[in-house]
């Protein structure tokens, strides 16, 4: 970033609101998806460890991205985010005013979802999969988004053992490329199902 840009990011993560809103997700998503909140918690413990010049937007946050939308009538059309990691969670935050009811609905298409999406209410999502978007909001009012997420690049380059692809043999691509398949099988058991979280937590 821009000397202008970089300074008004470190007035956003140093922002008591913000903090509380990033760690609420964070908390959310270790509450819902402790297995998968826990693999990125050693991923990001690992790029951490090889480059200390790299920290979290915020401290009390496991994601490894943020993004700002200031609108001021925030509207996204139906998209994925198809470089997040693929099984991840997106956490996006509403904020603004606008009469929930009638707009700014979450939309999940895949499910046939239509979800009402009120002012600073958050939610997690597997957004690189999961398509989706929101409706429009009524001429006057006003609509903003905070969302947190992490690459999936960021997991590959520590599988990489921090080297770009581009820097390796095409036999090294081939073999990384095939381990990097299988274990995408794998990682669907990172999710927790509703009877692990029961146990998990004691509940009847």
């Amino acid at each position: 970033h821009d000397r202008k840009t970089a300074k008004a990011l470190r007035r956003l993560q140093e922002n008591p609101t913000f903090i509380r809103v990033a760690g609420h997700a964070s908390a959310i998503f270790a509450t819902w998806a402790p297995n998968l909140y826990t693999f990125y918690g050693k991923y990001m413990d690992q790029v951490l460890e090889h480059n200390p010049s790299i920290y979290y937007n915020f401290p009390n946050s496991i994601f490894a991205s943020a993004t700002y939308n200031f609108g001021p009538r925030t509207v996204l059309l139906e998209h994925i985010d198809h470089l997040n990691y693929i099984y991840g969670w997106c956490s996006i935050t509403a904020f603004g005013s606008y009469d929930f009811t009638k707009g700014g609905h979450l939309i999940l298409f895949d499910l046939r979802m239509v979800i009402e999406f009120p002012p600073c209410w958050t939610i997690l999502i597997p957004s690189s999969y999961l398509r989706h978007g929101n409706t429009d909001i009524a001429a006057g009012e006003k609509r903003f988004s905070f969302t947190q997420y992490t690459s999936g690049s960021l997991f590959r380059y520590v599988d990489d053992r921090y080297r770009m692809r581009t820097q390796m043999s095409p036999s090294e691509r081939k073999e990384i490329e095939l381990k990097q398949r299988e274990r995408i099988k794998a990682d669907l058991n990172l999710y927790s199902t509703l009877d692990e979280l029961k146990d998990l937590y004691k509940l009847a």
